[in-house]
């Protein structure tokens, strides 16, 4: 799977230019580019057909590829002053109680929203030192799930997060894209997620 771009909506203070924040990027990002379809195989490469692929199978890949670098799994924050939001797909624990958050979107837009406001919170409330969520491009969304979130439809929203008062942490959502599509591969397994197949 390749990596189209990385978008930052907040990047201030001392963390976001520290060696360990470069290091969570690496990982991410190598976690990210790791992703094979059909498993084994050297590509990412999609079944070209619209809505025809799953989701909740690459997550897990990617889930299980950032737990070889020691992240934890669906944790859930901490924030005293609000409701308990649902837990963050993966965290690396930082000095000072504090971890990185990222997201992996298997939702609607709403929840790329959800997502981003979860990780946005987190900041605000001292908790995390940043997050990323990751959105397929405009391109690879049409031949997953329907109506997965994706970049291109969340970009417009940008100005909100990019204007919060905070200053200190990162805040940022890469935009993946398939490697080639053919169709000679098996489409991706859909899962099941509540009553939706994602």
């Amino acid at each position: 799977m390749k990596i189209l771009k990385t978008e930052f909506l907040i990047q201030k203070g001392p963390f976001s230019r520290s060696d360990t924040f470069k290091t969570i990027l690496t990982e991410v990002q190598e976690a990210i580019t790791t992703i094979t379809w059909p498993v084994n195989s050297k590509k990412f490469t999609l079944y070209p057909v619209k809505q025809a692929n799953g989701v909740v199978p690459i997550k897990k890949n990617f889930i299980a590829a950032l737990e070889n670098n020691g992240w934890k799994g669906e944790y859930r924050m901490k924030i005293a002053s609000r409701l308990r939001p649902g837990p963050v797909d993966s965290v690396k624990f930082l000095p000072d109680n504090k971890f990185f958050a990222v997201e992996w979107e298997t939702g609607n837009i709403s929840s790329s929203h959800r997502a981003l406001n979860k990780m946005a919170v987190g900041l605000l409330d001292n908790v995390i030192e940043g997050g990323i969520l990751i959105l397929p491009s405009r391109d690879m969304y049409k031949y997953l799930t329907d109506r997965i979130g994706n970049f291109a439809e969340i970009e417009p929203y940008f100005p909100v997060w990019k204007n919060l008062a905070i200053s200190e942490g990162v805040l940022a959502i890469i935009e993946i894209e398939h490697d080639a599509t053919s169709m000679d591969v098996l489409p991706i397994t859909k899962g099941t997620d509540g009553r939706g197949r994602r």
